[in-house]
């Protein structure tokens, strides 16, 4: 394995780096708006070069996983080429959604889907019939998830690699040849990609890259809940789910709607505490997502799951009164600034 990572990291090196100098020939362009954390016209797609470099290597070494999950990589196929549209030329979210959502069905008929939560509060939590469809909201809504954290240079490549790095090391555990395959590619691709992506970035991943990210870890981690306690799975991939959770809900508290964008995030938030510093931000939400992954790893074994699920929410709850604290007082600053 280590010889097919090093050749995915080198191929990924070349291509982002190609993408960097052809970005704009091609009209692969991040145009500032009201909501960008940056201020100039920037590359974007580095997603294409890293799942690139993904596709072409890993079928030299891995031809008998592409038979055996051909509705899984052809899932993946298609989140990836609507990212690559929408980089190229903005898709509308209903088109994206519509995509994530029949690939999603793919990964279910390929047999990696959700049966059972397992047990809690002593109820054994089987979804019969609604396997499906818990499936499909589970990986859209994760794809989602990760897409929205992809705000600042590094952040959502550094979340996703720590966050695979967890799920190679459940399926090295499990021995899980597709888990340990599929993980360890896209970390050797994507520590290619923060070369280029480290702040002050050259290039964005694009949705071609986050999307992409996104669907793999939510199918991935639903291949894991087959091997751990499937509420464990949350503290996997934590921070995304628990940034989408606590700006849905101050949204709706607020009266605005709950998918109108705004800059509210932890990464906004954390962002300004640490006075505009990109790389301490990042630094900090990494260290977080590592803290949250190793108790995950913690806890697996541990057979009552409603402790650990009321853990995980009197966590989300903690953080969003944090959160919702640090933002007045930002708010309350910003006016004093403003005013002076």
């Amino acid at each position: 394995m280590l010889l097919e990572f090093i050749l995915i990291f080198i191929v990924s090196l070349v291509f982002v780096k190609v993408l960097v100098a052809t970005a704009f020939r091609l009209g692969l362009v991040d145009v500032p708006n009201g909501r960008s954390m940056h201020a100039y016209h920037t590359p974007r797609g580095a997603g294409i070069g890293f799942f690139l470099a993904v596709a072409l290597v890993t079928p030299f070494f891995h031809m008998d996983l592409y038979s055996k999950h051909a509705l899984t990589l052809l899932a993946i196929a298609m989140v990836f080429v609507v990212g690559v549209l929408d980089d190229h030329h903005d898709t509308s979210p209903k088109t994206k959604f519509l995509v994530i959502g029949l690939a999603a069905i793919l990964v279910c008929m390929d047999g990696i889907c959700v049966s059972s939560l397992g047990t809690l509060f002593n109820f054994e939590m089987r979804l019969g019939w609604f396997a499906m469809p818990f499936t499909v909201f589970a990986i859209v809504g994760f794809t989602n998830a990760l897409n929205l954290v992809d705000g600042l240079d590094g952040l959502a490549g550094s979340i996703s690699v720590i966050i695979l790095s967890t799920l190679f090391m459940v399926g090295y555990y499990y021995s899980d040849h597709f888990m340990m395959t599929l993980s360890g590619a896209f970390i050797s691709a994507l520590l290619a990609f923060l070369v280029f992506n480290w702040n002050p970035a050259k290039i964005f991943m694009g949705d071609s890259g986050s999307l992409v990210l996104g669907f793999v870890i939510g199918l991935l981690v639903i291949q894991a809940a087959t091997y751990i306690q499937p509420v464990s799975v949350l503290f996997i991939i934590a921070l995304p789910i628990i940034d989408t959770i606590i700006v849905m809900i101050r949204r709706k508290r607020h009266g605005h709607s709950m998918f109108k964008a705004d800059k509210t995030h932890i990464h906004h938030i954390v962002y300004k505490f640490f006075n505009q510093n990109v790389k301490k931000t990042v630094l900090f939400l990494a260290i977080l997502q590592a803290v949250y992954s190793v108790t995950a790893l913690l806890i697996v074994e541990h057979s009552d799951q409603s402790l650990t699920l009321i853990l995980f929410g009197l966590n989300t709850l903690i953080l969003y009164f944090i959160l919702s604290e640090m933002l007045h007082r930002q708010g309350k600053q910003t006016v004093k600034k403003t005013i002076a």
